[in-house]
Parts: C-alpha cells; sequence; structure tokens
C-alpha cells in the first residue's frame, strides 16, 4: 500500500469518548481521512468504541496502537516503535499528535508501578515522555501538538465553584516549589487517606491537566528556540464537559444520574448548550486546532468553543513552568540523546 502523502495523527485514548469521536471526524472527512492514522489505545486487541469509529471509512489507512501511558517503560517502547517506522519511510511523518488520553479517580486514588499517583502519570506525565520522544517524527514545517485541557486546570475558573473541590484556599495554589509538585507526583497531596471524596479525585484531575496546559506554554517556548523544530505549535483545547466514560469510578449520584440521565437529556433539549457539550462538537473543535488554517499560526493557543481562552494565570509563571520542566525531566528519566529537542534540560 503507497505511503499516504500528508501526513500521521496519532490520537491517544482513541477507544472511546471524545477519542472514538475524533477517530470518526477523521474517516468520515475525505480530506482528514487521506491521512495515516496511529490510534492509541490501552488493549489494542480490544477497541470496540475505537473499531465502531473506523467503520465509517473502508479506505483510511490506520493502526491501532497499543499504548500504556501510566508505564514509562511501554511509552518509550511505543515511541521507538513509531519513530522506527516513520524514519523507514513506513508511514509519514506526524501532522498532529492529540493527547487525549484522559483518567479521573473520583477518590478511588490508585499508584503505577513506578509509585507515582495514577492520574498524573496517565493524564501529564506519561503524555509529556511521549511527546518528547517523538518530536523526531513529528513534520518540522506544519505539525502541530494538541493538548486537551479542561476547566479543573484552573481553580479560579467560576466554571468549578458548583464543586467546592477548589473552594479551600489552600487549593487555590497549584505549584509553590518542587516540593508541592513531587507531593502531587506521588500522591501524597491531597491524598484519599485524607480526604475519600470525589472532589478530591477532582482535585488530582485538575493538577495533572494544570502541568498539561503548563507543558504547553514551556514546550512552545523551547520549541521556538530551536534550529530544528521552531514551526511546530503547541496548541490547547478545552473540550468542555461532555458524556464520556471518565465518569466510570465516579459515585452513582455523577455516574449514573448526571451523566446517564440529566446531561443526555439536556444535550438532546439543547444540543449546541455550553453546559454539557455532544463528543462530535468537541471532536470538531479539536481538529480545527489541528488543522485550522488562520493568519498565522496558533503558537501557544488555548481555545474553548473555539475561541481564544487564557489559561491559569500560574500555568503562564515562567519561574513556576521551569520547576515543573525540570522535576518532570528527573521523573522520566529524560537523558540526552532520548529526544531531537535542543533545550530539553
Amino acid at each position: 500500500m503507497a505511503t499516504p502523502a500528508k501526513g500521521s495523527i496519532l490520537v491517544t485514548g482513541a477507544n472511546g469518548g471524545l477519542g472514538s469521536a475524533i477517530v470518526e471526524s477523521i474517516a468520515s472527512s475525505p480530506e482528514l481521512s487521506s491521512y495515516h492514522g496511529l490510534y492509541a489505545v490501552r488493549n489494542a486487541a480490544h477497541a470496540p468504541s475505537l473499531t465502531s469509529a473506523l467503520a465509517h471509512s473502508a479506505k483510511h489507512s490506520h493502526d491501532i496502537v497499543g499504548l500504556d501511558l501510566t508505564k514509562l517503560d511501554a511509552v518509550r517502547k511505543t515511541a521507538e516503535r513509531i519513530n522506527a517506522r516513520i524514519a523507514a519511510r513506513e508511514i509519514p511523518p506526524i501532522r498532529a499528535l492529540v493527547l487525549n488520553a484522559g483518567f479521573q479517580d473520583f477518590g478511588k486514588q490508585s499508584w503505577t508501578e513506578d509509585n507515582l499517583d495514577t492520574t498524573f502519570v496517565a493524564n501529564y506525565l506519561g503524555h509529556w515522555l511521549l511527546t518528547l520522544l517523538l518530536l523526531q517524527s513529528m513534520d518540522k514545517e506544519t505539525g502541530r501538538i494538541i493538548v486537551i485541557g479542561s476547566q479543573n486546570h484552573d481553580p479560579e475558573d467560576p466554571r468549578n465553584d458548583p464543586t467546592k473541590a477548589f473552594e479551600d484556599p489552600k487549593f487555590r495554589t497549584i505549584v509553590p516549589d518542587a516540593a508541592r509538585f513531587e507531593a502531587i507526583a506521588k500522591g501524597t497531596w491531597n491524598p484519599a487517606s485524607e480526604d475519600p471524596s470525589w472532589q478530591g479525585g477532582q482535585r488530582r484531575y485538575g493538577a495533572s491537566k494544570f502541568f498539561l496546559i503548563t507543558m504547553q506554554h514551556e514546550l512552545q517556548a523551547r520549541l521556538d528556540t530551536d534550529p530544528v523544530l521552531s514551526k511546530i505549535c503547541v496548541v490547547g483545547v478545552d473540550p468542555g464537559t461532555m458524556v464520556t466514560n471518565i465518569t466510570r469510578n465516579a459515585p452513582w449520584f455523577i455516574r449514573v444520574l448526571m451523566f446517564k440521565i440529566i446531561f443526555p437529556v439536556l444535550l438532546y433539549m439543547s444540543p449546541n448548550s455550553e453546559m454539557v457539550r455532544a463528543t462530535s462538537r468537541s471532536a470538531g473543535d479539536v481538529l480545527e486546532a489541528a488543522f485550522g488554517e488562520g493568519d498565522e499560526p496558533p503558537k501557544d493557543k488555548y481555545y474553548y468553543m473555539r475561541k481564544p481562552f487564557e489559561t491559569a494565570k500560574e500555568t503562564r509563571d515562567p519561574a513556576k513552568r521551569e520547576i515543573v520542566w525540570k522535576e518532570t525531566v528527573k521523573l522520566a528519566h529524560l537523558q540526552k540523546g532520548d529526544t531531537l529537542l535542543t533545550n530539553w534540560q
């Protein structure tokens, strides 16, 4: 089979929710389906939602890629295989890298085999490492890295007020220093042993998304000064509240009452509501960020409902961004030669 000329699209968390909606939009589009899809899922042998999404096009070339973001060794092996295939020109360079996979524990905190908080690794650290390792395989002229954000990344966002998760002033600052970053990474900050509520899980989820948005800003700044990678754009998208299986660990009133009864009814009655959005609408927002054309490249832009949206003040603090970056390098065990980024330390 001839190698597609346009490039590859890599989507993490492609089995279910927003990920499958993104894949379905790609497969259904004559323009986007001509790209080669790399659809990353935890279990490549069993991905029913992804399989259903791919049924919308028989001509869309793609691979279903096994990827467990909570295991850093697995992330390295997956990146190594993708890099080797692109270097051998079996598949084209990555035009869009969509960091979509997400996990929320809703109070059922757990840890990875590296003794790190699962939410932190699944949402942030695994994606950070994957991105740094795959930079060598990005389209150096038009490549875009899409970060999927959340209102929860910003404790000051008024959309979070009804949950009262960030009501206590001590949760309004995420990273005062490196010690706090380490505590969040290890799950000793706001642990379920002290607060077993779903609000505690929401704070851990928010912190992981905070780091992902911080990565957006810091990575773009470092790419901009790189002699080879300076044209790559890092773009953030807040997809809004959607009915997805990210609530699988939530208590009954959230998992069933809100997300299986109330929200679907609201969505049916008001499909253009801001309160709850169809995954297809949010998928369109993501693909617009990845492929939309404007007057200038959307470097370090963050969007909500396709309009520019300001990220949390802390994420825009250069000193705090540097703390997060340097501590992440240590946790990910990134070494010289692992990434194409010149200023990686």
